[in-house]
């Protein structure tokens, strides 16, 4: 008897401990943001994508937490020489804390090699070892996935 009370205790308490997080606020929300194209317009929808999301969930009282991803074409997102939307990155980073930028590793060593020296980011970029795997490891810790 003693044992299923017991059972029954650590039962109710996993689901107290559940319940509360969603009930009080305290769920956090997880988008992974990607871009691949060389493409003013897509990267704008994706920067329109995350400061809509960031305000939805502001009004609500909810956390979010945001992660854009640029590889391939893409990775002129975060170039500090080609970025067409460099203004707009450096704005967001300072206004949205819970915005991250992870730049390619892999498309930044062969952009650096064509380039015949080491292209630079911007410095809200943080470089990744792969943009692709960044995405699998983002969704495998229960990130949504975004693509605009």
């Amino acid at each position: 008897m003693r044992k299923l009370i017991s059972t029954f205790a650590v039962a109710l308490v996993a689901l107290f401990m559940a319940v509360i997080p969603s009930v009080a606020g305290g769920s956090v929300h997880k988008v992974a943001i990607h871009v691949d194209q060389n493409d003013k317009r897509v990267m704008n929808m994706a920067l329109n994508n995350a400061q809509n999301v960031n305000k939805y969930y502001q009004a609500k009282g909810e956390k979010v937490i945001i992660e854009l991803v640029a590889y391939g074409p893409g990775l002129h997102m975060f170039r500090d020489d080609t970025s067409p939307v460099k203004s707009r990155i450096e704005s967001l980073s300072l206004a949205m804390p819970n915005l991250t930028f992870a730049a390619c590793g892999n498309t930044h060593r062969k952009m650096s090699k064509k380039a015949g020296k080491q292209v630079k980011l911007m410095s809200e970029a943080k470089m990744v070892p792969s943009g692709v795997v960044r995405l699998i490891e983002l969704q495998e810790k229960g990130f949504a996935y975004i693509r605009p």
